[in-house]
């Protein structure tokens, strides 16, 4: 649209020149056929006075000097040449002149005509890519309330997990306290018997399930990052994608509200 704005100020520049240097020429010749014309009034009056002249006038005199052709004097043929070209130039200018302001009234409706389509044109991608960026927005708020609700339930996760280690730590503390003091049994009382292999068991099983479950909640904790970071990034998309929309819908299409009409861009109005 800047460009065609360009070529069309271009074009328009250049036309303006040609129309002054029309009227100049329109002026000079104008000028030419008024000094033709008032040159033929005057001759006029002479020749209507001369036709008046007769023998009983009082103011006829003698005038032997007028008794010889000029030597600047026309003749008729070149009279009526110098006369005929002068129309004739003044004929061509005026035709000139119509063509031109055709000419110029084509310039005006087809660079009018072209800037309105350019401008459709392009209130037409504003409003398209608004309705792209709409679009985008919805999905990524969308997905921002999808990544929100994963949030929660991972941070539920992360505290039953916690919950489950701490009720875990109970029994293997119990477990863990009852083979210390048992390895204080003396002498051959200090047997392994069932009850002790069953403690060790319990408590090896206690163990695994603990550090399992520990392992999960590091697991759980670097999901919940790694959600907390995407709903960071997709906040600061929507963001983004909200001010590009200000920007283009309530700044920019609100600009180009005022764009001129045909008749304006013509210099009509």
């Amino acid at each position: 649209e800047v460009e065609l704005i360009k070529s069309v100020q271009e074009l328009l520049k250049r036309t303006v020149m040609q129309a002054g240097n029309q009227m100049r020429l329109n002026r000079d010749h104008k000028e030419i056929c008024e000094l033709d014309w008032s040159d033929k009034v005057e001759t006029y009056n002479i020749d209507d006075k001369c036709g008046r002249y007769s023998n009983q006038s009082t103011n006829i005199q003698f005038h032997p000097s007028s008794m010889k052709f000029e030597e600047s004097a026309s003749t008729p043929e070149t009279w009526a040449k110098f006369t005929h070209d002068n129309i004739c130039r003044a004929e061509q200018e005026k035709q000139a002149s119509i063509n031109l302001r055709a000419l110029i009234d084509n310039i005006l409706h087809d660079t009018s005509k072209d800037m309105r389509m350019q401008c459709a044109a392009v209130n037409e991608a504003f409003a398209k890519h608004c309705e792209e960026l709409d679009d985008v927005k919805h999905k990524l708020e969308h997905h921002l309330k999808q990544i929100l609700k994963q949030i929660g339930d991972q941070e539920a996760n992360i505290a039953s997990f916690k919950q489950a280690i701490r009720e875990k730590e109970a029994p293997l503390k119990v477990a863990q306290t009852r083979l210390y003091d048992r390895s204080f049994r003396p002498s051959v009382e200090l047997c392994r018997d069932e009850a002790q292999v069953r403690l060790i068991s319990e408590a090896e099983e206690l163990t695994v399930l603990i550090e399992s479950m520990k392992k999960k909640l590091l697991e759980s904790e670097e999901s919940l990052r790694n959600l907390e970071a995407t709903r960071m990034n997709l906040e600061k998309d929507i963001a983004v994608k909200t001010n590009s929309i200000f920007i283009d819908r309530q700044k920019c299409m609100a600009h180009r509200t005022r764009y001129p009409n045909v008749l304006k861009l013509a210099g009509y109005q």
